[in-house]
């Protein structure tokens, strides 16, 4: 039998610099307006590929985040629909609060006084970029599913076509097993990325390296207590195997809550001699393909928020790539796919009032 040829990954701290440095942009850089910004994540992919990013976020350290590590303005704002945001953006990003819609808060959708998707479908409907997208989790397509199909109509109201796909982390070079609704809006002509790491993931191991063997000074140890809350923990979720991080693999997703609070499902690693500890900011930060220059502001806990929310940057490079595309061919060929629903539903929320 003829070997099957082996494919060679560069290291994964060199990958992340490699991938996420700045590039210039060859003319006047496209314009995205970051609606939600967080910390960066979502905007440092498409500054990764030479767009201009400028962010809309209410949390002060977050902001500080942004501002610090990317090229661009981040302002601090409680958005709202009647919020005004720069003016000439060919793209508009966003990932609208996702705990209206998580298995983690209440999934009280719309009813939910946090849901952000008013204000992102408004700035869409005022400022019409060439293509718009939103992040949310999964679950918002099964028990939101007629609210989701509420924000599809809104947007195809505003002429444009929209398709959607859930997209893993690990596929396209994040160490991590985490799963994404991202939503598109667009003209058409959009293509998908295609997965760059399907078959040859980036493990765990090869993200953390040394860190994954060492205490730092400041390291939380679990206790026998939390040791025994966790074992039955795991036994009454019928876990199989401990839910240590495991090195050989991707991560689970990582979370603002299993980063930094003293759960049973928290992220810990099982040390050479036993004992376990917490994530550091920085691993979970790697796990998120943050580099190591990203320096997160603020105290620990919200260090960890701005991770645990963030899009990873390396995933948010793979569709800038895709958009810096659509924006240079964009009118040369129609989409050969359109989300349609089989129904019109008719709802008491209209975002176009």
């Amino acid at each position: 039998m003829t070997p099957q040829p082996t494919h060679k990954k560069i290291l994964y701290l060199e990958f992340l610099n490699t991938e996420l440095k700045p590039i210039p942009y060859p003319g006047v850089q496209p314009l995205v307006i970051d609606l939600f910004s967080g910390c960066g994540g979502f905007a440092l992919g498409f500054e990764a590929v030479g767009f201009k990013t400028i962010g809309y976020e209410m949390d002060p350290d977050a902001c500080m985040t942004y501002r610090k590590n990317l090229n661009s303005l981040c302002y601090r704002v409680l958005l709202t629909p009647e919020s005004e945001f720069v003016e000439g953006a060919s793209v508009i990003i966003g990932g609208p609060p996702c705990q209206p819609f998580s298995v983690g808060g209440n999934q009280q959708g719309v009813k939910d006084s946090r849901d952000g998707f008013p204000i992102f479908i408004k700035a869409v409907e005022r400022h019409q970029p060439a293509i718009a997208i939103f992040e949310n989790v999964p679950g918002m397509r099964f028990r939101n599913k007629a609210y989701f199909e509420q924000i599809i109509s809104s947007l195809k109201a505003l002429d444009y076509i929209v398709e959607w796909e859930i997209l893993t982390a690990s596929d396209y070079g994040v160490p991590q097993r985490r799963q994404r609704l991202f939503c598109i809006a667009h003209k058409g002509g959009w293509e998908w990325p295609k997965k760059t790491h399907h078959s040859h993931p980036y493990t765990a191991g090869e993200a953390l390296g040394e860190l994954a063997f060492m205490a730092p000074p400041n390291s939380k140890f679990l206790t026998p207590s939390m040791d025994e809350y966790i074992r039955k923990y795991e036994k009454a979720s019928k876990c199989v195997n401990p839910r240590d991080l495991h090195l050989d693999r991707p991560s689970r997703t990582i979370t603002c809550r299993n980063l930094s609070a003293p759960t049973g499902d928290m992220l810990r690693i099982r040390l050479p001699e036993g004992r376990r500890r917490r994530l550091t900011v920085r691993e979970g930060a790697r796990l998120q393909s943050f580099p190591d220059w990203f320096e997160f502001y603020g105290s620990e806990e919200s260090q960890c928020k701005q991770i645990g929310n963030a899009v990873p940057p390396i995933l948010a490079k793979s569709l800038a790539v895709r958009v810096k595309l659509y924006l240079e061919n964009r009118g040369r060929s129609p989409s050969k796919k359109c989300l349609r629903f089989e129904e019109t539903l008719q709802l008491s929320c209209n975002f176009l009032t």
